[in-house]
C-alpha cells in the first residue's frame, strides 16, 4: 500500500500539527526543525510528509502530486486553488487586517496597499467600492506605511505586537484564519 502524501509546510505551526499526528499514532521520528530535510515518512510507513513553502501546499493538492494539504486559510484562499477545506485544525490562529497610520486614510478616493496577499486585498477593496493599486511585497509589509510607499497594508495579523512596535493600528479585520486540512 502506497502511503498517504501530506503536504505540510515548515513554520509556526509545525509542531503543533506533528503533536497532533502523534495523538494519532503517526510519529516522524526522523524530523527535527533544523533539519534541511524535505521528506519524511512515519513509523508506520503509511504517511509520506512533505516539507513545501505555505503557498505553494494548495497547488502540490490540487495538482495531486499531495494527497492532503495542512497550511493556513490566507494561503488557501490566496491561491485560488481548487481545493476543499475538510476540517479546521484550530492551530495558528490569526486574523486578516487592514491598518495603517490612521483610521481617516481609509476616506481617501485611490488607496495604495501594500500586502503578500494581493488577490485577497484587490477582492476586499473591490466588494467594497475602494479603488486600490496593491504592491505585492513577500516580507517586512508593516514598513511600507511607515515610508510612505503605501497607505495600508492587507495582512495576517496574530498579536498585533508588529503593528504597535511600528506605529500601525488595525483598521478593519477581514476574517479569523487558522490552519487547515484540505484536499482536491
Amino acid at each position: 500500500m502506497q502511503p498517504i502524501i501530506l503536504a505540510l509546510a515548515k513554520g509556526r505551526t509545525v509542531t503543533g500539527i506533528l503533536r497532533l499526528l502523534r495523538k494519532t499514532g503517526y510519529d516522524f521520528d526522523g524530523f527535527h526543525e533544523k533539519s534541511r530535510k524535505l521528506v519524511f515518512l512515519d513509523s508506520t510507513n503509511q504517511i509520506q510528509l512533505i516539507f513545501v513553502k505555505a503557498v505553494d501546499v494548495p497547488t502540490y493538492v490540487e495538482k495531486g502530486a499531495a494527497d492532503i494539504g495542512i497550511v493556513g486559510r490566507d494561503n488557501i484562499l490566496e491561491s485560488q486553488a481548487d481545493v476543499y477545506e475538510m476540517l479546521d485544525l484550530k492551530e495558528g490562529k490569526c486574523k486578516f487586517v487592514v491598518a495603517g497610520k490612521n483610521k481617516s486614510v481609509l476616506q481617501k478616493n485611490r488607496l495604495t496597499v501594500a500586502s503578500k496577499y494581493p488577490f485577497i486585498a484587490n477582492s476586499f477593496f473591490q466588494q467594497n467600492g475602494i479603488q486600490a493599486e496593491t504592491i505585492k511585497l513577500n516580507g517586512s509589509v508593516e514598513l511600507a506605511p511607515i515610508i510612505g510607499m503605501a497607505d495600508v497594508i492587507v495582512d495576517i495579523m496574530e498579536t498585533g505586537k508588529t503593528l504597535q512596535e511600528n506605529g500601525l493600528i488595525v483598521l478593519e479585520e477581514l476574517e479569523d484564519i487558522t490552519t487547515r486540512l484540505n484536499y482536491k
